[in-house]
C-alpha cells in the first residue's frame, strides 16, 4: 500500500486516480457527515454549489430531508442546518438525507469522487477508517484535506498523520515504505507532537480561531476526540455517502 497526503483539493494531481481516496475536513463537514450518519441519516449528499443543493433537494420530501448549508463557518440563511455536528441528533436526522455544502469539505469529496472507493475522515472515526482501508486493501491510498479557501489546515493535516500513522502501524511498516509523499512524513510527525492535546492544536489553528470567534468552542471540542465513532462514510454514487459501521470501538 502506498499512501499519499495533499494538503488541499487543488494540490491532488489531476492526471491520476487513487484506488481509494479519504477526504478530510476536520473543522467540520466530514465530522458532521459522520455525526449524521452515526445518528441515523439515511445519506449525506454533498454539494459545492447552494443553488443546485436547493434544486435537487426540492424534489425530495420535505420531512426527509435536511439542508444544511455553511459559509466562512456561519450558518446560511433559510437552511435547517450549518455545519455543527452537534446538531445531528438522533431525533433530528433519523431517516432523514442530509443535504450538504459548506466553505471547503463538499469540494474535496468532489475532486476524489471518481476514485473507485471513495471516504470521508475525521478524527472521531479515524480507527473505523483504518479498518475499513485495511478491509479493502487498495494499492493506492490519498488522503485530501480541504484546507481553507486553498490554503494549508493544521486540522486536516493531523487528522491525515492520525490515520496515516495509525495505518503504518497496524501494517507493520516502516513511515519510508508507506509513504508516496514528503507529506505523509510531515503529517505524522505533527500527529505525534499534537496527538496527547489536539484541542490545543485547534486552538492555534486559523479555522479554529475563526471557530472560536464565532462562539462554537463546543464543536471544536467535539471534532478534536479521536475514535468516538465507529461510522465510515463510503460513497455510493458520485457524491452521495451512506454508512458502513465498522465493530465497535473498545476503550
Amino acid at each position: 500500500m502506498k499512501l499519499s497526503i495533499f494538503h488541499t483539493p487543488e494540490l491532488a494531481p489531476e492526471s491520476s486516480i487513487p484506488d481509494c481516496a479519504i477526504a478530510v475536513d476536520v473543522l467540520r463537514a466530514t465530522s458532521t457527515m459522520v455525526t449524521a450518519l452515526a445518528a441515523g441519516a439515511e445519506a449525506v449528499q454533498v454539494f459545492s454549489d447552494l443553488d443546485q443543493l436547493i434544486q435537487v433537494s426540492e424534489h425530495w420530501n420535505p420531512h426527509k430531508r435536511i439542508r444544511a448549508g455553511e459559509r466562512g463557518g456561519s450558518q446560511v440563511d433559510g437552511f435547517d442546518f450549518g455545519n455543527s455536528p452537534l446538531a445531528c441528533t438522533p431525533d433530528l436526522v433519523k431517516g432523514r438525507r442530509l443535504f450538504i455544502s459548506t466553505t471547503n469539505g463538499t469540494r474535496a469529496l468532489q475532486r476524489v469522487q471518481a476514485a473507485r472507493i471513495v471516504l470521508a475522515a475525521a478524527l472521531i472515526n479515524r480507527q473505523a477508517v483504518v479498518d475499513y482501508v485495511l478491509k479493502q486493501n487498495p494499492e493506492t491510498v490519498w488522503i485530501v484535506g480541504s484546507g481553507w479557501e486553498g490554503s494549508f489546515a493544521l486540522e486536516d493535516t493531523v487528522c491525515a498523520g492520525a490515520i496515516a500513522h495509525t495505518l503504518q502501524t497496524q501494517l507493520g511498516c516502516s513511515l519510508t515504505d508507506l509513504a508516496g509523499n514528503d507529506e505523509v512524513v510531515g503529517a505524522v510527525s505533527l500527529y505525534q507532537q499534537w496527538k496527547q492535546d489536539l484541542l490545543g492544536l485547534f486552538h492555534h489553528a486559523s479555522h479554529g480561531k475563526r471557530l472560536l470567534r464565532l462562539e462554537c468552542y463546543d464543536d471544536l471540542k467535539y471534532c478534536s476526540q479521536i475514535d468516538l465513532l465507529n461510522v465510515v462514510p463510503v460513497q455510493q454514487e458520485p457524491g452521495v455517502l451512506v454508512s458502513e459501521r465498522q465493530p465497535a470501538i473498545v476503550g
